[in-house]
This record gives C-alpha cells, sequence and structure tokens, in this order.
C-alpha cells in the first residue's frame, strides 16, 4: 500500500527527447530572451526622437527605459517561482503575450505616461520569459555537458541582444520611425507563441515554493525608490524634502526585506547565499557589467545625436563594434570557463571594460568639433564590448558553482536581478547627468562633454570591480 501511494504521488520524470527537439526548445526559449534583453536597450537610441513626438524632457526619457528594467528586476525570481508552481510552458507564454500586448500599447501610446505605463507591463512580461525559460531547457538538457553547451549558447544570445539593441534601434528609428521598436516585436511575439505550442514540453518543480508576496512588494518597493531618487535627485535637489522621503523610503524598505526573508522558511530571496564572497562578488559584478554597459550606450547616443546631428541609424551603427565584441567573444568565454575556470576571462573582462571606459575619458578632452574621436569611439565600443562578451559566463559560473541543483536556480535568479537592476541604475545615472548639462535644443557640446566625463569614471571603476570577481572566483 505504502509502494503505490509513493507512485502515486511521485513526480513525473522529464520527458525525454531527441537531440534536435532538445535545441529546437532551445532555439525557441532563446528567441525569447533575445527580445527581453534587446528592449532593455533598443529604446536608448530612439530617446531623443522620442523626447521631440512626445514633446518630454530628459527625465521623462529615463522613466520610459526604467520603467522597463525597474519592474524587469523586481519581478525575475517571483516569476520562476510561479513556473515552478503552474507550469513553465503556460507561464513562458502568458509572458510571451502580455509582452505582445504591452508592445502594442507602446507602439500607440499617446503620450509620456502612456508610454511608461505600457513600458512597465512589458517588464512584467519578460520578467515571465527570462527564467522561466532557462529553467524550461535545463529541464529539456538533462545531461550536463550538453546543458553546459546550451548554457553557452544562452549566454551568447543575451549579449547579442543587449549589443545588438542600438544598431537595430537605429535602423528601425530611421526607416520608420521611433514608434517601430516596439512593433517589431509583434511578429516575433507570434511566433514564439506558435512555435512554444509546437515544441516546448510543459514542466513543473518536483516541489514549488510557495510565493513569498510581503518580499515581492518590499524588494520593488526598495528598488523603485532607489531609482526615482537617482532620476529626480537632480531636478528635486539631493537634500530636499521629496528627495529626503525618497532615502528614508529605499532604506526601510531595505532593512524590512532584509528582516521579513530571515525569518520566512521559503524566503523570495535565499539571503544565505550571500555569505559566499564569490556569490557577493558576482552579483556585485553583474551590477557593475550593466551599470557600465548603459551609461555607455546612453551618454554616447545622447552626444552622437546631440552634439553631431547624426541620425539615429548612424548613432546605432556607432555601437555595432560593441556588438560585434560581444558576439565573437561571449562564446569564447564560455569555452574558457568550461575549460580552465572563470578567473581568466574575468580577467579579460576586467580590463577591457577598464580600457574601454578609460578611452572615452580621453575623448572628452579632444577639441570641441573634433573628428578624431570617432576612431576613438569606435575603438572604445568595440573593447567594451569585448569585456561585456567576456563577463556573462564566468559571473554566472561564479555565482553557482559549488552549489546544489536547488540552490544553484534561486542563485540564478539573483544574478539575472542583478544585471537589471544595473541597467536601472546606469540608466539614471546616465540620465542624471545628461540632464544636468541640459541636454537638450539648448544643450552644447561642450556642456554634455564635460557632463560625460564623470560617467567614462564610472564605467571604468566598474570595469576595475571586476578584479575582485576574478579573485573571489578562486575561493569559492
Amino acid at each position: 500500500m505504502s509502494s503505490t501511494t509513493t507512485t502515486a504521488t511521485a513526480p513525473p520524470s522529464p520527458p525525454l527527447l531527441t537531440a534536435r527537439r532538445r535545441w529546437t526548445v532551445l532555439a525557441v526559449c532563446a528567441l525569447s530572451l533575445f527580445l527581453v534583453g534587446l528592449d532593455t536597450t533598443i529604446v536608448n537610441v530612439g530617446l531623443p526622437a522620442i523626447g521631440r513626438g512626445l514633446h518630454v524632457g530628459t527625465r521623462d526619457l529615463e522613466w520610459i527605459v526604467d520603467a522597463y528594467t525597474v519592474v524587469l528586476a523586481s519581478l525575475l525570481i517571483t516569476a520562476g517561482a510561479l513556473a515552478d508552481r503552474f507550469g513553465r510552458r503556460r507561464v513562458f507564454q502568458g509572458g510571451l503575450l502580455l509582452f505582445g500586448l504591452a508592445s502594442l500599447a507602446c507602439a500607440l501610446a499617446p503620450s509620456a505616461g502612456a508610454l511608461v505605463a505600457a513600458r512597465a507591463l512589458q517588464g512584467v512580461g519578460a520578467s515571465m520569459l527570462s527564467p522561466v525559460a532557462l529553467a524550461i531547457v535545463v529541464n529539456a538538457m538533462p545531461d550536463p555537458r550538453e546543458r553546459a553547451r546550451a548554457i553557452g549558447v544562452w549566454a551568447s544570445v543575451f549579449g547579442l541582444s543587449m549589443a545588438a539593441g542600438p544598431v537595430t534601434g537605429g535602423a528601425l528609428v530611421a526607416a520608420f520611425g521611433w514608434r517601430s521598436v516596439f512593433w517589431v516585436n509583434v511578429p516575433v511575439v507570434v511566433a514564439a507563441v506558435v512555435l512554444s505550442a509546437l515544441f516546448v514540453p510543459e514542466s513543473r518543480a518536483p516541489r514549488a515554493r510557495r510565493l513569498d508576496l510581503p518580499g515581492q512588494l518590499l524588494l520593488t518597493t526598495a528598488v523603485s525608490a532607489t531609482v526615482a531618487v537617482l532620476i529626480e535627485g537632480p531636478r528635486l535637489g539631493w537634500t530636499s524634502l521629496w528627495a529626503l522621503a525618497g532615502y528614508a523610503v529605499a532604506a526601510a524598505a531595505t532593512a524590512g526585506f532584509v528582516r521579513a526573508e530571515r525569518r520566512r522558511d521559503e524566503p523570495l530571496m535565499d539571503l544565505a547565499l550571500f555569505r559566499r564572497p564569490a556569490f557577493t562578488t558576482a552579483a556585485l559584478g553583474a551590477v557593475a557589467v550593466f551599470v557600465a554597459l548603459t551609461v555607455s550606450l546612453l551618454l554616447t547616443t545622447f552626444q552622437l545625436q546631440h552634439d553631431r546631428g547624426w541620425t539615429p541609424l548612424a548613432a546605432g551603427l556607432a555601437s555595432l563594434p560593441m556588438a560585434v565584441g560581444a558576439t565573437v567573444c561571449a562564446p569564447l568565454s564560455g569555452v574558457l570557463v568550461s575549460r580552465d575556470g572563470p578567473r581568466r576571462p574575468l580577467l579579460l573582462a576586467a580590463w577591457f571594460t577598464a580600457a574601454g571606459g578609460t578611452l572615452l575619458l580621453t575623448r572628452t578632452y579632444l577639441p570641441d568639433g573634433s573628428t578624431a574621436d570617432v576612431p576613438v569611439l569606435l575603438a572604445a565600443s568595440l573593447l567594451l564590448g569585448t569585456g561585456f562578451g567576456f563577463a556573462n559566463a564566468p559571473i554566472t559560473n561564479t555565482a553557482v558553482g559549488g552549489l546544489p541543483a536547488d540552490r544553484a536556480g534561486v542563485a540564478g535568479a539573483i544574478t539575472s536581478t542583478a544585471r537589471q537592476l544595473g541597467s536601472a541604475l546606469g540608466i539614471a545615472v546616465a540620465g542624471g547627468l545628461v540632464a544636468g548639462a541640459g541636454a537638450g535644443a539648448a544643450a552644447g557640446a561642450a556642456d554634455l562633454t564635460t557632463a560625460s566625463r564623470p560617467g567614462w569614471l564610472v564605467v571604468t571603476a566598474c570595469g576595475l570591480s571586476l578584479l575582485l570577481v576574478a579573485r573571489a572566483s578562486r575561493q569559492r
């Protein structure tokens, strides 16, 4: 009787798929990841056109970008828990549909407020794609070696999507206007929904975790308040009553989140992971990499279009070396990690990123109107893309290395959250610098150039911080 009961309640084994079917599943899931990464950066190059079309200033433009990344960063872990409970394919398809509908709302938005709200809804849909799709891939590929190769492809697609965003966005804005950067998502979403229905098997966790709604609310409040203060601080004043209230809300929400998570048996975020120096530095490294990426993309976009009068397409093409560097080096980084461990690619990522930031800093000291800074910009873009390509795989490996399988998934979700938080912080920092220079029709090249210098110092510092991650990777 006992044996019969055990058999009846045992979770079903993952379906055995053919090699072609497994890699088809990876391709479908990678398509969704490409959408998530692309929409993190594709809008950047279109921001000046959006500002002109909707008659808004720099800080409203920051919210158009950060509404997406803040919501995405806040909901990634909860989305993974929902998928474990209700079925990964079901949640994945729901995320695709929501992302597609939100993209339609973005494309039709009549005002900046409507666009910000639609971008936040896009973030909700995107949060249901990235961690859920990765869980689907892991479940479909039980062989560790094949799974490692698949995750290498996964990291490459994500790096490519982030770096390719400005190029794609520039081409679309130049040809069809800024609304096309949202219209383009719709056919891709339709294709992904159909393909997932045909090829992706349903799966669930053997034991689904309970949802942590208080933790989710406190995490969202802490992230949103922090980003809000960074975006609105230059306008309100860093010591104004509203800014002080923002600091208090962010601090209280963070303290409340830590306290609530320590008391729960199944917390939203496993804070015990942060006792491992390798994990903590990897999470901070993920933030640093994406701060560097978004600061460089946003500052370069505004400088080229406002200072030089470049078209969105030309400004997007200026980031093409970054896309090439990321595309070439991401799979190479995966090979190095699997063969020698994460330290070497982390060192390469640190020095290439720091070199790119330093080169951009020297560009700000060239005479106004000099054309000599264009080769410098292209070289810096290549260096940053190379550093970005080398960074993702070893950071993930450092975060999850040595952990049991039931904790590796949570660790991966936390590092994914850290990446999106880095994007949100980078946009807020760069936007604050640009807004401080009065970016717009009245802004001069010298103003934007001077305002950008702290940004390039931030990029350089972010690159050098990866040296700490490399050091910690040997102590896991």
